[in-house]
């Protein structure tokens, strides 16, 4: 964690629970230009603000905790679907990495980008991974980027799963599920060289929008079992207003990835800008209840 971003973790974290509204809004303001209009939002970047920090639905934290919901997941679509598990620790000097595979994955359950890909177990810096542990299993995720409390409850572990078979060419697919109904798939290439996000609907038809991240030239090819993966993905966000159920598929087969309820935290770019309201209006948030 660089230094700026230190700074940002314990401004967040320090904050009193009574000005996360002022903060988040600030926060908003300078990631994306725009004003939070938190009281009435609209658009999908809005509504993504709201759930952080209105939307109390506990199992939105057991599904965000990358251990807990693979038993989540086996009950509700079948343990078929999962990476198989190595192991989950709460500290990391209590793995024995002679029992692991040559490749595997570590990964704290309760934030994103707390990994560490190991391709060959000879070449593997433990003590390096033991420092990076070390750290993140202190951390309070939901206070990392925009107050995303639902990570907050979350008891943070280390988790070790077995290496998806990759020969370069593993596509992320993340569906979009909105009010229960699968809307858009999109597909992250590249993403440790030049990041390409290419998004379609479920006729394989391109989005007229982009993401974040510019969409490959070449139209990209739809998954063997993209209907399977739009009945799994609306099965599993049944009951949540929005959510993004991730996928891989090796050989044929589908494997779960994660569920995000705030992707990219709410502040990534939809260009045009017009889709962002668009994508809103596809979201029906429980305000009445709140």
């Amino acid at each position: 964690m660089n230094l700026p971003q230190l700074l940002g973790y314990y401004h967040e974290k320090l904050t009193p629970p009574f000005l996360y509204p002022h903060e988040l809004k600030s926060w908003y303001k300078k990631c994306t230009g725009r004003e939070l209009d938190l009281e009435h939002p609209k658009t999908f970047s809005e509504k993504i603000q709201w759930i952080k920090l209105y939307y109390k639905n506990p199992l939105m934290t057991t599904l965000s905790d990358k251990l807990l919901v693979r038993d989540w997941i086996s009950s509700k679509i079948g343990d078929e679907y999962l990476v198989p598990l190595i192991g989950a620790w709460k500290n990391f000097d209590d793995i024995d990495f002679s029992t692991f595979p040559d490749k595997f994955v570590l990964k704290a359950n309760h934030g994103s980008k707390m990994n560490i890909i190991v391709n060959d177990k000879s070449l593997f810096d433990k003590n390096a991974a033991r420092k990076s542990f070390n750290l993140w299993l202190k951390q309070d995720f939901s206070f990392f980027f925009g107050f995303q409390l639902h990570y907050s409850p979350i008891k943070p572990m280390i988790v070790a799963e077995e290496m998806i078979p990759n020969d370069g060419n593993l596509f992320d697919y993340k569906i979009l599920v909105f009010d229960g109904k699968a809307r858009y798939i999109w597909i992250d290439s590249d993403r440790y060289t030049e990041h390409h996000r290419n998004i379609y609907d479920f006729d394989w038809n391109p989005a007229p929008f982009e993401i974040e991240f510019p969409k490959r030239k070449e139209e990209l090819p739809p998954p063997v079992n993209l209907a399977k993966m739009k009945e799994l993905a609306e099965k599993l966000a049944e009951g949540f207003p929005e959510v993004r159920v991730d996928f891989y598929e090796v050989d044929g087969k589908l494997l779960f990835g994660e569920m995000t309820f705030t992707s990219g935290s709410g502040q990534e770019k939809i260009t045009p800008y017009e889709y962002d309201k668009i994508l809103g209006d596809m979201i029906t948030l429980p305000i009445e209840d709140h």
